[in-house]
């Protein structure tokens, strides 16, 4: 039997396939169950500290674990799931449950036991002061 070859069909297929290679590669890594395995994070630096911003929806500060070196923060948590059910027998939900675990290299060393924390409606705010050595110093250098 003999078929029409339809290229229209094989850029179809190709589009379709670089779509979702794209869709892969730049969107936020998810665990099979969806869920966002890294939490949008925001990161500035002022001259005497790094202030650190994770978008943590849904959480109780004490379902966050935080832990800081000299030169990262580690962010962890779990979202658990509640069950409810229904009179008709069935429930659906649209939110998603999981672990996520986000590992950010700092750009500068910090002083790492004078963090400061403030979590609210789910925005966990980091605040880590630079170390002495690590500020922004302006010395003047004199040409001779």
């Amino acid at each position: 039997m003999l078929s029409r070859w339809n290229p229209r069909q094989e850029f179809n297929a190709l589009s379709d396939q670089l779509n979702r290679l794209f869709d892969e590669t730049l969107a936020p890594a998810r665990n099979w169950e969806g869920f966002t395995k890294f939490p949008a994070a925001e990161l500035t630096e002022a001259d005497d500290a790094i202030h650190l911003k994770l978008e943590v929806p849904g959480l109780e500060a004490k379902d966050i674990d935080i832990q800081v070196t000299e030169n990262a923060v580690a962010i962890s948590g779990e979202r658990k799931s509640e069950t409810k059910t229904e009179g008709k027998g069935y429930t659906r939900s649209e939110f998603q449950y999981g672990k996520f675990q986000r590992v950010i290299p700092l750009p500068t060393h910090i002083q790492n036991t004078k963090v400061t924390a403030e979590y609210t409606n789910g925005i966990l705010n980091l605040t880590l002061p630079k170390k002495e050595e690590a500020k922004n110093k302006v010395v003047k250098v004199n040409l001779e």
